[in-house]
Order: structure tokens, then C-alpha cells, then sequence
């Protein structure tokens, strides 16, 4: 089979702490074990020619989460970043990210945007990582900028539809989504990327993430290429 390949792959990278769970370790170890899942899945959709991958690092919810599995988490962040960013620039990838970074803590804030500035003239894959993103407040924020441009320019109220205020997301420079994959088997899409999604494929797997490799990903590129993508219409 031939693959269709999408411009841009979302993936909801869920089962770190149930992968742990089964081996009796600490949930820490499962995420930390995602960690290469992660990095066989940039280097995989680098080679296939993916141009944009966002991974749902860290939601708005996991603030909720054990305060020591989320400095754990803010701590291998840190990390990873340092540890991964030589080898991202070396393949040309150049790393974004979305949601709200204020609430991170600064060492982790600073070590992300210094990964940013380092690559922000790669032109191979797109990688972006969704931190402290949710996407009902993405679109709460999107609509308070587009309340603030409103005030100082009335006029843009009567030009608004779905591309202008597309314009006021994170993702005001990427693409939207035509798949995404759900790692783990609970069917939902967790507030990823919702405005985005709106006609994204979904592909859920019962692989957990720290288990899912380039043969997984192409099973759902195989999956994703038999669909009719038809946007509402009928082909006649």
C-alpha cells in the first residue's frame, strides 16, 4: 500500500503510568521510558517527510497531578531538552511549542526557549510540544486577543470568520491536523487540539505510549490512508 502522508500528526501520548504499572515500577519510570518512544517517533516522521508533529506533553489538567510526578515531569523536561535538542538541530528539526508557558517553572520555561531559538531556522519537521495546553482555554485566549483587536479596530468585528480568528490560536502558523493518534485505548480526545480537529482523522491504538514505535506509526499511516476524507460533501 501506498501511504498517504499528512502534513501534520497529532498524537495523544497516553499509558506512561499504566506501562509502569504493569512492570511494578514508579510511574516516573513510565515517563521516562515515553521519553524514547518520543524520540523514535520525531526521527520516524522526519524520514517518512511528516512536516509537523505536536505531541500532548503536558495538559492544563496535569497541574492536578501528584506535586512530585509534576516536578518530576517539569525536571525531565528539562532534561530531555538539553539532552535531545543537539540532535534535533543535527536533523534539521525545529522545535515550537503551545499553551501557556508562564506557568511553568522558569528553569524549564527558559531551557525550552532557548531549544526554540536554537533551532528557529530549521526548515525539516516542525516539532511542537503541547505544555500546559488545553484547548478550551486556547480558545478562551484567542477570544480575548480578538476582544482586544476589536476595541482598538471595530472594523474587524464585521471581517471575522473562521480563518481570522484562526489567525488569534497558537497555532496561527501551522496547519491543522489531518490526524491524530491516541496512544493507550481511551476514546477521547482529551481538550487536544480543538479547534484544530475539527476534521483531523482519529486513530486510537491500545499500544501504550511507551511501547509505540516506527512500525506503530506506520500501521497508522496504513489505517489513515484507506479513509475518504470528504469534509461534509459527497463525491459524485
Amino acid at each position: 500500500m501506498k501511504l498517504k502522508i499528512p502534513t501534520h500528526v497529532g498524537i495523544i501520548m497516553d499509558g506512561n503510568g499504566r506501562w509502569a504499572k504493569q512492570r511494578g515500577l514508579p510511574r516516573t519510570a513510565g515517563h521516562r521510558a515515553g521519553t524514547n518512544a518520543t524520540r523514535e517517533i520525531v526521527r520516524a516522521c522526519g524520514e517518512l517527510g511528516i512536516s509537523y508533529l505536536t505531541t500532548y506533553v503536558f495538559s492544563a489538567e496535569n497541574w492536578g497531578r501528584p506535586t512530585i510526578e509534576v516536578s518530576m515531569l517539569m525536571d525531565l523536561l528539562v532534561e530531555m531538552t538539553r539532552k535531545e535538542i543537539r540532535n534535533l538541530h543535527a536533523n534539521n528539526v525545529r522545535l515550537q511549542t503551545i499553551g501557556d508557558l508562564s506557568k511553568l517553572p522558569p528553569k524549564t520555561r527558559n531551557e525550552l526557549l532557548l531549544g526554540i531559538d536554537e533551532t528557529k531556522d530549521n526548515t525539516g519537521l516542525t516539532l511542537i510540544l503541547a505544555i500546559s495546553y488545553g484547548g478550551r482555554a486556547e480558545i478562551v485566549n484567542a477570544a480575548k486577543e480578538f476582544a482586544k483587536k476589536a476595541i482598538t479596530d471595530p472594523s474587524v468585528v464585521e471581517k471575522l470568520d473562521e480563518q481570522v480568528f484562526s489567525s488569534f490560536m497558537y497555532t496561527r502558523d501551522i496547519p491543522d491536523p489531518e490526524l491524530i493518534i491516541r496512544t493507550g485505548g481511551d476514546i477521547r480526545i482529551s481538550n487536544f487540539l480543538l479547534w484544530q480537529a475539527a476534521y483531523a482523522e482519529l486513530y486510537i491504538t491500545d499500544v501504550l505510549w511507551p511501547d509505540f514505535n516506527k512500525n506503530s506509526l506506520i500501521a497508522a499511516l496504513e489505517d489513515y490512508s484507506k479513509r475518504d476524507r470528504r469534509f461534509g460533501k459527497v463525491k459524485e
